[in-house]
């Protein structure tokens, strides 16, 4: 997994994103969740896709959700601001974690959000200690995924939920087109298929609730992106601060995959039995 780290360890990350959301015109002493969304919401779909998320999984006050692959903790402040409940987060990314705690607590959340580095494998909790299990686009950077469901299954509590939006293998099986924003070759990419997914699931005694096919909804969000850059600079704030400069190509060759069918997003909500 140490090149996996790699992948989205950053030097200094925190200074340069209090520093472009001071040259934003924001206090980075008085910050709000929203404020952050266009840099934290590391996932096709932005906030809404997190948002819907929430929606599909019933979180509310009473539930304590576990993020595996959290990054800088986006959807976890949004799921704690609109819910009111408890998220701990987990990432292999050491960076991430410390970036993560620090907005949090400048947001006023550090009460019900905490960050940890863990390697998803070998997550450091009790069985059944999660009422929500979340992950959003981090199964494709984890080779042994049976043991990867196996373990999310055993975090959660009888009765419990898991939610997952991931990308997966397309049905052309051809190359695809690299960097992509969770890899810069094949080496670190570890696509699943849908079949492999669904039969994944029921291994780890994971019932499906909902199966949703979000490749065209993925497709019409990076349309309506390249329609706003069309010509213009780039904005300040986003997600190539925590990329690198090399967003855009990134950006363009998972649209490329996308619309070729070498890749396909899925929205899905799992309980245990």
């Amino acid at each position: 997994m140490t090149n996996v780290a790699n992948h989205y360890e950053r030097d200094e990350l925190l200074a340069s994103l209090l520093n472009a959301l001071a040259e934003s015109g924001l206090d980075v002493d008085d910050l709000h969740p929203e404020d952050l969304a266009p840099l934290d919401e590391f996932h096709i779909g932005g906030r809404r896709a997190t948002q819907e998320m929430i929606e599909l999984a019933g979180i509310g006050p009473a539930d304590h959700v576990l993020d595996v692959g959290a990054g800088i903790g986006g959807p976890a402040r949004t799921m704690a601001a609109e819910t009111g409940c408890r998220v701990t987060g987990v990432d292999l990314a050491r960076s991430y974690c410390e970036v993560a705690n620090d907005l949090t607590a400048r947001v006023g959340l550090e009460g019900q959000v905490r960050f940890r580095q863990a390697d998803a494998l070998a997550l450091p909790f009790e069985p059944g200690a999660f009422d929500v299990v979340w992950t959003q686009h981090m199964t494709m950077n984890v080779a042994d995924k049976d043991a990867l469901f196996a373990e999310l299954a055993r975090v959660l509590r009888p009765g419990g939920r898991l939610v997952c939006y991931e990308v997966l293998a397309g049905d052309t099986g051809g190359e695809l087109h690299y960097p992509v924003p969770w890899a810069d070759s094949a080496a670190i990419s570890h696509l699943d298929t849908v079949e492999g997914m669904r039969r994944r699931l029921a291994d780890a005694g994971l019932r499906i609730e909902q199966w949703q096919d979000r490749t065209e909804a993925a497709l019409a969000f990076f349309q309506r992106m390249a329609a706003r850059q069309d010509g213009s600079s780039s904005p300040r704030l986003g997600l190539h601060l925590l990329v690198g400069p090399d967003m855009s190509e990134r950006t363009r060759n998972l649209t490329r995959n996308l619309e070729a069918g070498g890749v396909t997003v899925v929205l899905v909500l799992a309980s245990r039995d």
